[in-house]
């Protein structure tokens, strides 16, 4: 009789997820290869198959944009938090077109308040902080939204967080 063998590599495989939180202006520092690099190297090495986008301008729709183009090579998903109704109002031509774009390759999307209300914007953020075993930032301020989440997240898990 043949000695079976058990595949331990996929019994119980946990998956895990990751947020995405950075500024709405990119410097001369950002690299669109790093975050690209970063977000590779957790889906192989961490398991990672989910990630949070909050879709605001810069950062946010820039990893969203990412996450869409490596759904052709790899099995995740891309959720889309959106802090209010309307959240594209202000944005330019430009990124209202990125933006509904992106809205729609989506494979959820979330919807935190209808309105816009002093606060909702750093509730999505807890949101996606507290459903997230990873977040990928893009800090260059220790104030505003994007420190804030870092921040946050710290509490939870301060050796889980990328910054590119």
């Amino acid at each position: 009789m043949k000695e079976l063998k058990i595949d331990c590599e996929n019994i119980n495989k946990t998956t895990f997820s990751c947020a995405f939180t950075g500024h709405r202006f990119l410097d001369e520092s950002f690299s669109l290869n790093t975050l690209q690099k970063e977000i590779e190297r957790l889906i192989k090495e961490e398991n990672v198959n989910c990630f949070y986008c909050g879709m605001a301008m810069g950062f946010d729709l820039i990893a969203g944009e990412t996450i869409v183009k490596l759904k052709k090579k790899y099995p995740i998903k891309l959720i889309a938090c959106v802090p209010f109704y309307e959240q594209e109002k202000y944005f330019s031509e430009k990124d209202k077109i990125r933006y509904f774009d992106l809205l729609e390759k989506c494979d959820e999307r979330l919807l935190v308040s209808e309105k816009y209300y002093k606060g909702c914007l750093l509730k999505r953020n807890r949101y996606m902080a507290n459903k997230s075993d990873f977040l990928i930032a893009y800090l260059r301020k220790d104030n505003g939204g994007t420190a804030y989440t870092v921040n946050y997240f710290k509490q939870k898990n301060p050796d889980n967080i990328i910054y590119v």
